[in-house]
């Protein structure tokens, strides 16, 4: 039996989708080869305060979700506009990913019967949707069908069911029945210059990975060559030329609209499949226009947070950050842009991508989520209250609440990952694994702490036979003074911003401690501030009571160091708590030019209630002062 669990986890690569055995390759094997790999998300648990999220997400989003009522849009071909048939597929790979991670028989029985009531409503064309015949190609027809393919994929990828696998099939065909050469033109489907229309080229690459079918690798090539035609959406030809992706077509003049060519989510949808054909092709000029996208994107659009956009389009949200706006960082792009790095990571060992999902993670997402993990609210702006997103479609769901969940359940996948003969380690924790070095031997890696709540990262190396290899240590790139040491003996050479590996023979009880630097750092843009610390994002939270949170200040800072003392002043809701420094007001007068230690909470943290009760923000406005010679600048 350990014989076979060692193998299975050997065999384990995430160049399949969420769940696949090692039984059920692909009949076509990738021209590029991923750098590094993940294992069974089921041989890692995650534990301590994030645990505790995934576990939530699991038991209150996932397995308790109503799934007849996400078949039910599929039973009745009445729609012409809206996007009922994306849900399920979201929800249902989220749901096999949460299987693959904790084996819950039940949730494979919930599994099954949601494959089962959605394959019985399959046409004998092989359509799955709930448009209309004539509104077929329209608004988010072919995107429902993206979502289901995946879905259908992954529980084929889960069980090897062929029934799945040629309902996939169907569904396919008959959409390039109608789509392709000579029949409609995909970029001319739908809304946002066809970018979710064109989405659909991932598991189009899946597919032709599982059947050898050359037609839809054919319909792949089809759709990137459509991106550059006079009406599609320019993906490649744009990130060549360093356009930024806030910038390449002009405002629309209606926003919800074909013209609108800046949507972030199906941008980066679209992306994703590119790297997909990429390892297929080896074109390398795919991998370079995605890297150029994501460049841009960190640089112009991801804010302090980890997520970006408004009104769920790209608009230099980098810059604009501290400006109050409307509908900000939409969970579903969240999601996809955490996929989009993983992705990359995947490809490239860039640990850059690491820190990004990282950042993201214990900001954006977990801002996301409800206290009592019902809830993935749609959008998390740096101020003002959270709130529930509203039921979209006619239905008691919408699409972050199915998508936020497939981002949380990422995370087994991402902590610790592998290459030839070796291990990384990208997230620290409360975590215990067991993965393999080869087919003969498995060491188990046990972490010991609450970071990053604490700096102090103690990690147990339990080889089953002693063996040379590799451990990559992810050092983030905010960590200026990271020290390691391996039993008791400092390791030197520790750079900021990539993975230190260390080769050596392990043997059962080696110990790892990493200390990593969460000095309080001061960011200042547009004349406002903002803390954080590690990974981590603060914020101000009424539920201090220590003032008006919105109440101009200078931060004490000294060569950009803020410091930070931990805080027994929070709500039993709030995870980690600190005072800094501040100057309030404008007055200087008397008391007022004394420093106040005013306390803050993790940004994940605020405005957790969902209510006015706990009204919070992360940019502070900056108190100007004229003697200071630099005050134009703010």
């Amino acid at each position: 039996m350990k014989k076979l669990f060692i193998t299975y986890l050997f065999l384990y690569t995430t160049s399949f989708l969420p769940g696949q055995r090692p039984e059920t390759k692909p009949e076509i094997v990738n021209t590029v080869s991923d750098k590094i790999f993940s294992y069974s998300p089921n041989s890692i648990k995650i534990e301590g305060y994030l645990g505790e999220k995934l576990n939530l997400v699991i038991k209150k989003r996932i397995k308790s979700q109503d799934v007849d009522q996400l078949v039910e849009p599929f039973r009745h071909k009445n729609e012409t506009h809206l996007w009922q048939s994306e849900f399920w597929g979201k929800w249902i790979q989220s749901a096999i990913a949460s299987y693959d991670y904790n084996r819950d028989p039940e949730m494979l029985t919930i599994i099954q019967k949601a494959v089962n009531q959605l394959l019985a409503t399959q046409m004998p064309s092989g359509y799955i949707g709930n448009y209309t015949d004539s509104a077929q190609l329209q608004q988010w027809d072919i995107w429902g069908r993206k979502y289901t393919l995946l879905g259908l994929l992954a529980y084929y990828d889960l069980t090897g069911d062929k029934a799945a696998l040629n309902g996939s099939c169907k569904l396919a065909d008959n959409l390039l029945s109608q789509v392709g050469p000579g029949k409609v033109n995909i970029v001319k489907t739908g809304n946002y210059r066809g970018m979710p229309s064109c989405s659909i080229l991932e598991p189009m690459v899946y597919l032709y990975r599982r059947t050898g079918d050359k037609r839809y690798l054919d319909f792949a090539k089809y759709i990137v060559e459509q991106w550059e035609t006079q009406d599609g959406p320019k993906l490649i030809s744009s990130a060549l030329a360093g356009t930024p992706v806030s910038e390449r077509f002009p405002h629309p003049s209606i926003w919800w609209s074909y013209e609108n060519g800046q949507k972030a989510y199906e941008m980066m949808s679209c992306y994703e499949g590119l790297l997909e054909l990429y390892r297929i092709t080896g074109e390398p000029t795919y991998l370079k226009a995605v890297e150029m996208a994501v460049k841009n994107i960190i640089g112009s659009e991801i804010n302090i947070a980890g997520s970006g956009t408004a009104f769920e389009c790209f608009y230099q949200g980098a810059r604009y950050q501290t400006e109050p706006t409307y509908h900000t960082m939409e969970t579903c792009v969240t999601m996809t842009w955490m996929k989009l790095c993983f992705n990359l990571l995947r490809l490239t060992e860039n640990p850059m991508y690491a820190d990004q999902i990282e950042k993201s993670t214990y900001n954006a997402l977990m801002a996301s989520m409800k206290g009592d993990g019902s809830q993935i609210a749609k959008y998390s702006p740096l101020g003002g209250i959270r709130h529930a997103g509203e039921e979209q479609c006619g239905m008691h769901i919408n699409c972050c609440n199915a998508n936020g969940p497939r981002a949380f359940m990422m995370l087994p996948r991402f902590a610790e990952m592998g290459a030839q003969n070796e291990i990384f380690i990208n997230m620290y924790g409360q975590n215990e694994s067991v993965i393999p070095i080869n087919q003969n031997n498995t060491v188990n890696i046990n972490q010991k702490s609450d970071y990053p709540v604490s700096d102090k990262v103690e990690i147990n190396i339990n080889p089953e036979i002693p063996e040379s290899f590799t451990i990559a240590f992810r050092i983030p790139s905010w960590s200026e003074n990271t020290v390691i040491s391996v039993n008791g003996i400092e390791i030197s050479g520790i750079t900021a911003g990539t993975y230190k590996k260390i080769k050596r023979i392990w043997y059962k009880a080696d110990k790892v401690v990493l200390k990593l630097d969460l000095t309080g750092r001061l960011v200042t843009l547009n004349g406002y501030q903002a803390i954080v610390r590690g990974p981590v994002v603060l914020a101000r939270d009424i539920r201090f009571g220590d003032g008006f949170i919105c109440e101009s200040a200078v931060v004490i800072a000294k060569n950009g160091k803020v410091n930070l003392i931990p805080s027994i002043k929070k709500s039993a809701s709030m995870w980690m708590s600190f005072t800094a420094p501040l100057v309030l007001g404008t007055d200087l007068e008397g008391e007022f030019r004394n420093p106040l230690q005013i306390n803050f909470c993790d940004f994940a943290s605020a405005g957790n209630t969902w209510g006015e009760d706990s009204r919070y923000t992360v940019w502070i406005p900056q108190t100007l002062n004229v003697m200071e010679t630099d005050y134009k600048s703010y």
